[in-house]
């Protein structure tokens, strides 16, 4: 499955558009982005999985796509997106059992993407 990556591609179009009509919200955005996910005393692979539970609850694939790439850049293992979900279940319910499923079949190609190739 690469609805990950598909939900991303389709998004790349118009956020350009957009970033390009609003070049200065867009910025501030990225600022508040990259301080918030900066290195500190909370390790960067779970903040991004802090990202992707809201992702879940929100029903937004978009950011559980761009999130979980992150999760997985950052070293997520499979246990903790397992678990990370899990705790989404306990706390939004039914949704995460359609939005749950995305974001670990996000987790699973993304890893599998960047997993060392054998030979």
């Amino acid at each position: 499955m690469s609805h990950g990556r598909e939900v991303l591609d389709e998004l790349r179009g118009p956020q350009r558009s957009l970033r390009e009509a609003i070049p200065e919200t867009w910025a501030g955005f990225a600022q508040l982005h990259n301080a918030a996910m900066a290195p500190g005393a909370v390790p960067g692979h779970i903040k991004e999985l802090m990202a992707v539970a809201i992702a879940v609850s929100k029903q937004c694939d978009g950011c559980i796509a761009a999130h979980m790439r992150g999760a997985v850049l950052k070293g997520a293992s499979a246990a903790e997106v397992a678990e990370t979900l899990g705790v989404v279940m306990l706390m939004n319910g039914g949704p995460t059992t359609v939005y749950g499923p995305r974001a670990w079949a996000a987790y699973q190609e993304f890893a599998a993407a960047t997993a060392p190739k054998t030979t």
